[in-house]
Parts: C-alpha cells; sequence; structure tokens
C-alpha cells in the first residue's frame, strides 16, 4: 500500500520551509480559522507545502515567485468536513461522490469495503484502494466481518486471511458494521477473534444496533463495540453515551433523523456536542441535491447547535475519535491540507476548498476535478445465461410484503400465479431473484411493491445477483435482456418497450457519470416507479436490501427465502 507518511526528503525541505530557507507553495494571510483544541477562532497564517500545513500561526514565511499568497480576511477557515460513515458504491462510485461531496467542503470518507470485499480478491482491491490514494482526497475504510445475508459461500469469502489482510492496512480505521452482531452473541468465536485483532491494531468497531435494549448495548460493549450510527430518538443517543459509545447520529434517504435528535439534545441542555458524529449513511444520489456533511452541518445550526461544536462535529471530533488528528480534523502545523474558506460562520457551504493542498474550488466556483480511476480492475457484469420458459415458474404459497422500503414480512398468496400476466388491480407482482452466472434462481411474489409495474430488472443488490419484478413476464424478461446488453443496470419495461434504464458499468452496481447526471437518472427512475405505484421511501434500497437478514422479518437470499427471526431456509432456492 502507499505509505502515508512523507518520506525524509520531503520533511526536510518543510523543515526548510520553517526555517524560512525556502518558501512554502501556498499562503493564507490574515486567517480567521477554527482551532479544535482550543475550541475558538483564532486568527494567523497558515503555509502549506505540497499536500501538509508546514505552519499555522502568526509568522509570516519568506515569499519567492512561485508562492500563491491569497488574503483571507473577511473569511472563516474550517477544517475538511470528514464523512464517518459512508457506503462509496449507491449507484454512484467513490470517485464520482468525492468530487460531488468534495465542492460541499466534504474532503474525508470512512468508507464500507463490502462491494470491493465480495467482488476482488484482495490483491486487487487494494491496487485500486491505493489508487484512490493518491488522489487530492482523504479516503479511509472500514472492513466488514459478515456479508449481511445468505451466501453460498461465505465461509469461503470471510476468511481469517482475508478479514486480516485489510486489518493489516493503515488506511482501514475500523471493523464492522456489525450487521451479524446476533452471531457474535450467540457464540461465533471468529467475528470475536477479527474484533480482538481490530482492536490489537488500535482500530475501532462499528456496531449496528437500531432499537437495542439497555441489555444488549451492554453485552456488546463487552465483545468490543466502540461506536453505533443507529440512534433513531434522544433516549437511545443517552444510552449509547452511557455506556461509552461513540454516537453517530443519522441523517439519511431512509433514517433522516438528524433534526430531531439536535432539536431534543439542545432541548434537554445535554452538553454532549463534542462526544458526537453526523453521517448520511449510505444515501443515494438525489437525497444529496442538498449536500453531505455541509448539509448535517447546517442542520446542526438550524437546530441551535453552537457555530463551533457544529462545525467540529463533522471534523475535529470525528478524527479524535479515530485517532487521526495528527492528520486531520485540526489546522495546526504538520496536518493535510485539508480546507474550507467560509463567507460566513452561519453557512457551512465553502466558497473555497483545499483538499491535500489543492484548490478543488474556489471564489465559488469547481476548479478542479478528483482524477478518474482504472476501472479496469473491476470485473464487468457479463452475463452469459438466457432466461427459459422454465424460469418464470411461480408457485409459492407465500410471498414477501413490503412494510416500508426495506422491511418485509411474510404474506399468503391471493392469485393465481400460472397467468403469464398478473392484473393491475391488486398489488402482487412476480419476484425473483437469480445468480448472476445463471446456476440457481429463487421464485416468489412480492406484495406492495408497484401494482402498475410490468417488467423490473435490477443488477444492483447487494450480492450483484439479479432481481426481476413485475405482472408481465414478457416485459421482466425484456428488462432482463436489457440489462444484460448493457452489463448491468436497473431497466422498466412496459408494452414491449424499455421506458427506463439507469447503466452501472461498474461491475454492474455503480454509475460512470457525475453525481449530478446521475441524479437526473435516478429521479426519473424514480419518478416512473412512483407513477406505476410504488409509495415507499426509497426504491433503490428496497432493492439492496431485499436480501439483507440484519433486517426483518423474511429475506428473498441466495440459499432460498430466509426466515430472519428462526434463522431458518423457508424455501430453498431452485437450480437452474
Amino acid at each position: 500500500m502507499v505509505n502515508p507518511l512523507w518520506k525524509n526528503t520531503e520533511i526536510r525541505n518543510q523543515l526548510k520551509i520553517v526555517t524560512k530557507e525556502i518558501a512554502p507553495d501556498l499562503v493564507l494571510t490574515n486567517a480567521t480559522y477554527l482551532h479544535g483544541i482550543f475550541k475558538k477562532w483564532v486568527t494567523g497564517n497558515i503555509w502549506i507545502s505540497s499536500d501538509r500545513i508546514v505552519y499555522a500561526g502568526k509568522e509570516m514565511p519568506k515569499i519567492d515567485a512561485a508562492t500563491e499568497v491569497t488574503d483571507m480576511t473577511g473569511k472563516y477557515i474550517v477544517p475538511g468536513y470528514i464523512e464517518p460513515h459512508v457506503h462509496p458504491t449507491q449507484l454512484y462510485n467513490p470517485q464520482s461522490f468525492a468530487d460531488y461531496a468534495a465542492q460541499g467542503g466534504t474532503t474525508m470518507f470512512l468508507s464500507d469495503n463490502l462491494t470491493f470485499f465480495m467482488a476482488l480478491e484482495n490483491k486487487k482491491a487494494f491496487s485500486f484502494l491505493d489508487q484512490l490514494r493518491e488522489l487530492p482526497f482523504s479516503f479511509y475504510w472500514w472492513t466488514r466481518f459478515d456479508s449481511q445475508t445468505e451466501l453460498n459461500n461465505e465461509d469461503q469469502l470471510f476468511t481469517s486471511t482475508s478479514v486480516g489482510e485489510w486489518l493489516d492496512r493503515q488506511d482501514v480505521l475500523l471493523g464492522g458494521e456489525l450487521t451479524g452482531w446476533p452471531k457474535l452473541l450467540a457464540g461465533d468465536d471468529q467475528m470475536l477473534y477479527w474484533i480482538q485483532k481490530a482492536k490489537m491494531g488500535l482500530k475501532k468497531i462499528e456496531g449496528h444496533f437500531p432499537g437495542a435494549s439497555e441489555k444488549t448495548l451492554a453485552r456488546m460493549r463487552l465483545l468490543g463495540a466502540d461506536g453505533d450510527h443507529e440512534s433513531m430518538t434522544v433516549d437511545e443517543v443517552e444510552m449509547r453515551l452511557l455506556h461509552g459509545y461513540g454516537v453517530t447520529l443519522r441523517h439519511s434517504s431512509i433514517r433522516p433523523d438528524l433534526p430531531n435528535l439536535l432539536k431534543g439534545i439542545v432541548e434537554r441542555e445535554l452538553n454532549v456536542f463534542d462526544k458526537l458524529m453526523m453521517t448520511t449513511d449510505g444515501s443515494t444520489p438525489a437525497f444529496h441535491l442538498d449536500g453531505v456533511m455541509d448539509w448535517c452541518i447546517q442542520i446542526a445550526l438550524d437546530a441551535g447547535v453552537p457555530p463551533i461544536d457544529a462545525y467540529m462535529m463533522a471534523s475535529y471530533n470525528v478524527a479524535r475519535y479515530y485517532n487521526v488528528t495528527s492528520l486531520h480534523g485540526l489546522i495546526a502545523t504538520g496536518r493535510y491540507a485539508n480546507l474550507n474558506i467560509l463567507d460566513e460562520i452561519e453557512n457551512p457551504v465553502p466558497s473555497g476548498v483545499i483538499s491535500k493542498g489543492v484548490w478543488l474550488k474556489k471564489d465559488g466556483k469547481k476548479v478542479c476535478s478528483l482524477p478518474n480511476v482504472d476501472w479496469s480492475i473491476l470485473p464487468d457484469l457479463d452475463i452469459e445465461f438466457d432466461l427459459t420458459d422454465d424460469d418464470f415458474q411461480f408457485s409459492m404459497p407465500f410471498g414477501i410484503e413490503m412494510i416500508n422500503d426495506v422491511i418485509t414480512k411474510p404474506y399468503t398468496v391471493s392469485v393465481d400465479t400460472h397467468d403469464a400476466n398478473l392484473s393491475k388491480t391488486h398489488d402482487e407482482s412476480f419476484l425473483m431473484l437469480i445468480d448472476k452466472n445463471g446456476k440457481w434462481r429463487v421464485n416468489t411474489l412480492i406484495k406492495g411493491f408497484a401494482p402498475g409495474l410490468d417488467g423490473f430488472a435490477s443488477s444492483y443488490t447487494s450480492t450483484g445477483d439479479i432481481i426481476l419484478i413485475g405482472k408481465n413476464r414478457e416485459d421482466m424478461w425484456l428488462a432482463f435482456n436489457e440489462m444484460k446488453r448493457l452489463k448491468g443496470g436497473i431497466i422498466l419495461a412496459e408494452n414491449g418497450e424499455i421506458v427506463q434504464s439507469l447503466p452501472l458499468p461498474y461491475g454492474g452496481v455503480m454509475s460512470d457519470l457525475p453525481m449530478e447526471k446521475l441524479i437526473e437518472q435516478e429521479q426519473a427512475l424514480k419518478k416512473a416507479l412512483k407513477e406505476r405505484g410504488y409509495k415507499h421511501g426509497d426504491a433503490v434500497y428496497t432493492m439492496l436490501f431485499l436480501q439483507a437478514t440484519h433486517l426483518p422479518y423474511v429475506r428473498v437470499t441466495q440459499k432460498g427465502i430466509y426466515d430472519v427471526k428462526n434463522k431458518k431456509i423457508l424455501f430453498p432456492s431452485f437450480m437452474r
């Protein structure tokens, strides 16, 4: 991997800048900047050499013809914002999301590795991470300990070797999130071993404990969990703090809880802002029209959080919690030059963004895009099989009913599934999960998805397998064939025609488009689904979580239809 520290020759040159033998690359003069240790605004001059702050204080450096000097009079400078819980493959890809987020001042991600862990052998995955490290953006990662579904090959995929190699990386700052924590409570020693290994490497463990009781929180704390981002009420925030958890408040497309949580914290006069962080938790593209961490800070300001606390919740607090204040979250000598220039303290959207010493935004305009990376390392979704009439046999006695966009329960099928078309007078539709390699399939019905939908295909799933939904088998077939032609995507078909298409050429799960164009595609897709009866919050998350066994009550998985509570397969998958 790339060494995150500076070379000896670079450090020697940095020392010469401090002693005024040579000049820095960039100097921000008359800077009023937020100092996270003093928790106050201080004034001075910030010297930057390449990607590092070599001095921040009252002195001025040597200036030569190559030095850029920018007067910050009337501006306010805060550390680059840190997103501590990113799922970087929610239709967008890590590079495109980072490029978009940086324009709002978010210049560091702590990202989920699951997509790359499942799609690539470690050597290739690590070479991809090393490419991202070269960008003027700070990428860090967490490593999963389970797949959050029922895989046919989980034991071969999640091994002590494969997980251990991720934990050995310096840019992996935590393990988790622990969606498989019930197995841990039930005595899973392998997961406990990984947690212990992470602890020995001074890494954090992130939980996933929505609605957990105090007893569960205490037990999980003893097992090694350090933090949790699943608080849905202020009482749950208090309970996690009581037991010493790091608490990340969430504002996401399926759980936009942040305004109410902060309102409650302010009303209760809890003096805990220095113990809190914030996240958008892998929201889908259009949710980010209002921003990323800049939006979270604005919500905090609107809730009455003191401005210094609001900014530190998205910078210094995160860096301190993850033990990286030597590099991030602080405007001080020796740190990465990740700086946001604000016109007003009350407006967290920066007019200028410097990330690793590079101007990405200046005077309110984008001046630099993050370079793209080599995506050839990720295998294409090459579907080498065709569907047959036999694949469209639906004879299950029960199906899956949607309670909301991500929670599903079993129900008794009430329609004749032998017809090639289902009536649009009811809200039951065909549902098929099919192996991307064509080896198996799971057929059932889904209730409450979109009663006016004829054909739908998605390669965007938690495992990369294919989901088909619809009333009309011919249109489902057509949508599948179009997705196959595109090598991945989300497709709507109707009356023998393709009516919406969102291509996902990177591994069948990520778009190659900039966020602005992807948002337009996502909005068009969701509009089309809504017009056909989708009434829940986020259809993209429905696709992602139909297989997710960390959610109740019944799931469709590679092994078949799975009863989450009783941990058993109700109906196995069919071999094709």
